[in-house]
């Protein structure tokens, strides 16, 4: 087999294949051979004309684009393999018909996106700035009241009516002009009274109700309400209440914190949840700069990302994106409908996240070649032992679940790892102030 290859940019080559005429002799036989069954001559059953019959009949090169679809494919993924060619796309094949022949040898091009070339920019001492997360006494008070709100426990209200805050259980039937509408009548439903998962209007007018009291609410659908025909419709829900109930909530003391943790004293409570809120901005902002270098050094180099991988990416991006929509039970087909998208619509949208992703991995994999970059056991033990904790796995039970594709891929993972240690080593960090809220001046 003889072929040339030739670069035409960082990112597609030309390979220009040379086809004996023996070779092609024999494909154009094999042509014949498959599609004389399709050909009609007068005279002959179908499959019985001889070929040269066919061919004086309809032309010599009846059988010719055939054969050579039938004598390029091997060809072609031989030469491509002998290469090391990363071809990302199908090739565009061009033969100049004119000078295809049965006694001569001629050529078959075949011009195929590969992947691309990166042309690194400066990955190292880069100078970034972040937004820093930082750990208030509210947010340390806000994840207590996490755990108080675990701990809380509810309470049957038997001597006074409904009050804001409370948890009702109630029955409910809507109209509009006094037609029942779909999804306006349930049963035993729960609702917390200022939580304002009912329209405007219906649980304020439930405040002063008292069990087995039953009463008719008139409220209004909001004009942007998701149900057009119902948007900015008058409706009447006549309502039943079943019970009341309130949440209890324990006090903040050290009979609470040796209830929610392993201490003793809300004080050593308070503080082991200080130094965990502390440990987490601290990772966040950890990664905050990783994010920060890798994207600047993204911006740095120059890559020309084929289109057809692009396409690849968007599509990986929407099977992740319907995978957990599935876990909602949420199908695409509804997503597309209820947003007002076509297929090709999302597939726009996320085309240029989908150049960012791989322009980032791209520059990864360049720099990772560049500075020769190697892992150790230990850093992929590092790795797994990472993922499980990620994942709320046992360690060892992880382990023994790894598939070797798995096992590779978190081999990977400590490259890429690595590689950007590498990166941030030197980087210049400065912080972000974070800009005061804006408060009314008082009156």
């Amino acid at each position: 087999m003889s072929y040339t290859v030739e670069k035409l940019s960082g990112n597609k080559v030309k390979l220009t294949f040379t086809v004996p005429a023996d070779e092609f002799a024999a494909a154009t036989q094999k042509a014949y051979l498959k599609l004389r069954g399709r050909v009609n001559v007068p005279g002959f059953r179908k499959g019985k004309a001889p070929r040269s019959l066919i061919e004086r009949m309809y032309g010599a090169d009846i059988f010719y684009e055939e054969a050579v679809n039938a004598w390029l494919p091997d060809k072609y993924d031989e030469a491509i393999e002998k290469e090391d060619i990363k071809a990302v796309d199908q090739p565009s094949v061009d033969v100049d018909w004119d000078a295809v022949g049965p006694d001569r040898d001629f050529t078959v091009t075949c011009e195929v996106y590969v992947y691309p070339e990166v042309t690194l920019g400066q990955y190292k001492g880069l100078e970034v700035e972040i937004e820093p997360e930082t750990v208030s006494e509210a947010d340390i008070d806000a994840r207590i009241e996490q755990d108080r709100a675990k701990a809380s426990s509810t309470q049957e209200v038997l001597d006074r009516p409904v009050a804001e805050g409370d948890t009702v259980n109630l029955d409910y039937a809507g109209t509009v002009d006094g037609v029942a509408f779909e999804g306006g009548t349930a049963e035993g439903q729960t609702l917390t009274i200022g939580s304002h998962q009912f329209i405007p209007g219906f649980e304020e007018q439930m405040v002063g109700m008292c069990v087995a009291e039953e009463k008719d609410l008139h409220v209004t659908f909001p004009a942007e309400y998701h149900a057009a025909e119902l948007a900015g419709k008058e409706a009447v829900f006549h309502v039943k209440v079943n019970r009341i109930s309130v949440t209890v909530m324990p006090e903040l003391d050290d009979e609470f914190a040796a209830d929610v943790s392993d201490f003793a004293t809300f004080a050593e409570y308070r503080e082991s949840i200080a130094e965990e809120l502390r440990k987490k901005a601290e990772e966040n902002n950890k990664t905050l700069v990783e994010n920060a270098v890798v994207e600047k050094a993204a911006e740095n180099a120059t890559v020309d990302i084929p289109e057809a991988m692009v396409d690849r990416e968007v599509q990986d991006i929407i099977r992740d994106m319907q995978l957990r929509m599935a876990y909602q039970g949420i199908k695409l087909e509804d997503y597309l409908k209820w947003t007002g998208q076509t297929a090709d619509d999302l597939a726009n949208q996320y085309k240029g996240e989908a150049r960012r992703r791989l322009k980032i991995r791209l520059v990864l994999e360049a720099i990772e070649k560049a500075e020769a970059v190697e892992v150790t056991d230990e850093d992929v033990e590092a790795e797994t032992e990472a993922q499980a904790r990620r994942m709320g796995r046992d360690l060892e039970d992880f382990r023994k679940s790894l598939t070797d594709q798995q096992k590779d891929a978190l081999r990977q993972s400590a490259v890429v790892t690595r590689t950007v240690a590498l990166m941030t080593a030197d980087a210049k960090v400065t912080e972000k102030a974070k800009e005061a809220e804006e408060t009314e001046p008082e009156a």
